[in-house]
């Protein structure tokens, strides 16, 4: 439109001066040449008012003596009308960064460094910039990051907001999504950078940590000594259930041995009572005298005890009996 504005000027301009001219000359020519100038200029000025260029990364929006058309423009080269206006948006992702001074729900404050990565919607480019214009950011995104990380973190204590960074951060997020989304932003990801405490809550934080690991390693200390105990009360307990039955194998060996030397000694009796038996068996009276005579010298004893033994050798028929008195 400003091109169209400077083409009607320029006309103008070329015929004021031509008329000028022509009254200080009194010539025709003396008008027609600024005049035609003039048109050459306005020409050209409408003609490249009759063209657009959309940079790489950006979407165009078209706007017809101020009013948003319903149509946007990729990046390159366009033809429109003179008293149109093309408004380049940025489509490519940002990154908004902010430092957010928050409160957890235990009243300990809290300072949170938050990254935004976003885009707009190429397709709705006019519908934001008919309702919130080419200053969004400030308009919307700051404001609803502001609002997302301080509702967030209101719902954690203090000391739970480390151990639960990342589940902070998706909710954060989720939020976000659900806020820009209705003004035709794009979250494409999110991020806590930082979270800063007071001295005093990292100082307490930092004593209660020494504490617990004090505390951890006291028990752990403990359980090593209980541990050491129970296995000493354990070996104890396999070495005297060891050395039972190493006594009780030695009992049983002993007896063993008790049992088989018992037998050992009935079977030599029982050896020695069957080789006499058969020996008895063996050595007949007869046999006895002979054995008695093989070993006789021939010689009478003095004395004789009794009339067997006479008898005996009457029978050998060696000696002849003495006769009676």
């Amino acid at each position: 439109m400003e091109r169209v504005i400077i083409a009607g000027i320029l006309l103008v301009a070329g015929f004021v001066i031509g008329a000028a001219l022509k009254d200080r000359n009194g010539t025709k020519r003396s008008f027609q040449i600024p005049a035609g100038l003039g048109i050459l200029a306005a020409a050209i000025v409408l003609a490249s008012s009759c063209f657009s260029s959309v940079p790489t990364g950006h979407t165009g929006v078209v706007t017809t003596f101020g009013r948003v058309e319903n149509f946007t423009l990729d990046a390159g080269i366009h033809a429109k009308l003179p008293w149109q206006r093309v408004i380049n948006l940025d489509n490519r992702v940002q990154k908004a960064a902010l430092s957010l001074s928050c409160f957890s729900s235990d009243i300990q404050e809290v300072t949170v460094d938050y990254t935004l990565n976003y885009q707009i919607s190429k397709e709705n480019a006019m519908t934001i910039y008919s309702t919130i214009g080419s200053s969004y950011f400030d308009t919307v995104i700051t404001p609803n990051i502001s609002e997302a990380v301080k509702v967030m973190t209101a719902r954690y204590t203090a000391e739970s907001l480390v151990s639960s960074r990342d589940d902070l951060s998706v909710m954060i997020e989720g939020m976000l999504k659900d806020k820009l989304a209705q003004y035709n932003i794009v979250v494409v990801g999110t991020s806590i950078e930082n979270m800063d405490f007071t001295d005093a809550f990292t100082n307490a934080v930092e004593a209660k940590q020494v504490a617990a690991q004090n505390k951890l390693q006291a028990e752990i200390e403990q359980a090593q000594k209980n541990m050491e105990q129970k296995a000493k009360a354990e070996r104890d307990v396999i070495d005297a259930n060891a050395a039972a039955e190493v006594a009780q194998i030695q009992a049983e060996a002993d007896l063993a041995v008790t049992k088989i030397q018992a037998d050992a000694a009935e079977y030599a009796g029982q050896k020695e009572a069957a080789k006499n038996k058969a020996i008895a068996e063996w050595l007949t009276p007869e046999l006895l005298n002979y054995y008695y005579v093989q070993q006789w010298n021939g010689i009478l004893p003095n004395y004789y005890m009794g009339s067997e033994n006479v008898s005996t050798l009457i029978g050998l028929g060696n000696v002849t009996q003495p006769e009676a008195e």
